[in-house]
């Protein structure tokens, strides 16, 4: 059985995070600024259309100086943006 249908949650109609994870530390992590940020990550990515790779570049740089190991995320933003330029053709 689908998560949706055991929440009997119509998967179609429209989208609410509210009703899937009312929990603020899955749905508006505070070290991505919190539900009230204009400017938390996937609202960024979402905003500008990014793909998967420059989402994730985004996503690491954004929240890097909230966790615990800022230099980590900032790598991990480095091995997005890396992948993605082998994908770009000269």
């Amino acid at each position: 059985m689908s998560v949706f249908k055991e929440l009997n949650i119509d998967m179609y109609d429209s989208y609410s995070s509210d009703a899937i994870w009312p929990d603020e530390e899955v749905d508006h992590p505070p070290y991505y600024g919190g539900k009230d940020n204009f400017y938390e990550a996937i609202n960024v990515i979402e905003a500008w259309g990014l793909n998967f790779h420059c989402g994730n570049v985004v996503k690491y740089i954004a929240r890097h100086k909230e966790k615990n190991n800022a230099k980590q995320d900032i790598e991990k933003a480095l091995w997005y943006l890396q992948r993605y330029l082998e994908t770009l053709e000269d």
